[in-house]
């Protein structure tokens, strides 16, 4: 995490080049881009969740898949990140979208990348000032992207899960009382009802790395797996619980995908 104000110091620090990216994105709000338009960090560059850190969509993959690694450099270089430069991600949803950017450039190989904690209602909060209209194109980038560089498990591994399978969704889907998007409502058995929103306070920042560790450690012990609907939020389970010292696998497929095979069993509370 990055906090506004040391994101403020590091902005006004010419000796170091920070990248921003604005990730605003929520399921059901197709209006990132106008959000932006209307104001935004200045320097930042808009980052589409759903063309740009996804592959389309199928019921095999799940709604937002992870993307080939060329596509997320062609991007990544469009964005103008360059090769050992700081990278900071927000958005305006406590990091819930801004988080699946986080992931997907550590899981590609960029170093040092952070989520503005608070998102843009903290930069405002700080004194920061907004810009509105479109940035003028970044020079573009020279970032060598790969992959695998953090965990993830597939279905099949997530159906024999030893440790903690993590469900990042709200209770009301984990438990199957209602399913918005996907084919069958319910969760994968065996996994631990965990929402994504317990990882924040009232003002939508992270808790402290030591409450986080308290909720997790309460939950049980052994390796970590996380899951939500798509991909997206769990990417903020794992930042949660890497700020509380805890490495976590990311399940990229989520219910999207276990939810449209057949032959998955679902369990419900």
């Amino acid at each position: 995490m990055i906090s506004a104000d040391e994101l403020r110091k590091m902005l006004s620090d010419n000796t170091s080049r920070v990248h921003l990216l604005d990730v605003r994105w929520a399921l059901g709000d197709p209006d990132g881009p106008q959000h932006y338009l209307d104001g935004h960090i200045p320097g930042a560059i808009f980052v589409d969740l759903e063309t740009e850190l996804a592959a389309p969509p199928s019921p095999a993959r799940g709604r937002h898949p992870l993307p080939e690694p060329a596509h997320l450099q062609k991007c990544a270089r469009s964005w103008g990140l360059r090769i050992g430069e700081p990278v900071v991600v927000y958005d305006a949803t406590g990091g819930m979208a801004a988080a699946r950017a986080w992931w997907l450039l550590r899981w590609a190989g960029v170093p040092d990348v952070r989520i503005l904690d608070g998102g843009l209602p903290a930069w405002e909060r700080a004194g920061g000032e907004l810009a509105r209209g479109d940035e003028p194109d970044p020079e573009p980038g020279d970032v060598v992207l790969g992959s695998g560089n953090m965990p993830t498990v597939d279905a099949d591994a997530a159906a024999t899960w030893t440790g903690l399978l993590l469900d990042a969704r709200a209770g009301e889907r984990y438990r199957g009382e209602t399913e918005p998007v996907d084919p069958r409502a319910g969760h994968i058995p065996g996994a631990i009802s965990a929402p994504t929103s317990e990882n924040l306070t009232p003002e939508g920042t992270f808790k402290s790395p030591e409450e986080l560790r308290a909720r997790f450690t309460a939950l049980g012990d052994g390796p970590i797996a996380v899951y939500c609907g798509s991909g997206v939020t769990a990417a903020h389970q794992v930042a949660a619980l890497a700020a509380a010292g805890f490495e976590a696998s990311l399940y990229p497929g989520s219910w999207s995908q276990w939810s449209n095979d057949p032959h998955r069993p679902v369990a419900t509370v």
